[in-house]
């Protein structure tokens, strides 16, 4: 599948559909070399009070399974 860094885009783009539905976004800031991610939750994902469960349960599990190499997610 090529660089596993390459693959971070791709499954968000997956991602942002739900997450547009319900009036939000996420852009991705950085990918660093020790697997951590760091994304700008964005629109009524910012001030949701439910966004870090949306980050952790949502973006990071996701992220994970189709990308071993991600250790963790944050918003920035």
């Amino acid at each position: 599948m090529g660089n596993w860094k390459d693959n971070v885009q791709v499954v968000l783009d997956q991602i942002r559909p739900s997450l547009q539905a319900d009036g939000g976004d996420v852009g991705l800031v950085e990918i660093m070399d020790d697997g951590t991610i760091k994304v700008e939750l964005q629109g009524h994902c910012r001030g949701c009070p439910y966004s870090q469960m949306t980050l952790k349960n949502g973006i990071e599990q996701l992220l994970k399974e189709k990308i071993p190499e991600v250790k963790e997610v944050i918003n920035v």
